[in-house]
């Protein structure tokens, strides 16, 4: 049998956030952990093999083992590109 450690898995939307804290084995990788969670039942638009995750703001590969205490955030896609949005802003502030 194989040890288990504490982790979190968190996802959030504008209006409803949920964090969720789990025992899981020793040596799993995030994506494991993420279909451990469950989130899906809370938020059925995330696809596991698919997400874009980082632990404490930090990215990370879906493929990255945890460690005890790690808190696996689950990121929103964006909705626009930042760098397309800066270009916009600067150019608005250019018409002034």
């Amino acid at each position: 049998m194989s040890e288990m450690i504490e982790i979190e898995v968190v996802y959030g939307l504008p209006h409803k956030q949920v964090l969720l804290s789990l025992p899981v084995p020793t040596g799993s990788c995030i994506e494991e952990c993420i279909k451990l969670s469950g989130i899906v039942t809370h938020f059925p638009e995330i696809i596991p093999s698919e997400a874009t995750v980082g632990i404490f703001s930090r990215p990370e590969k879906l493929a990255s083992i945890i460690k005890v205490g790690d808190r696996i955030e689950i990121y929103r896609p964006l909705i626009a590109d930042p760098k397309e949005m800066r270009k916009l802003r600067a150019a608005k502030m250019a018409k002034k």
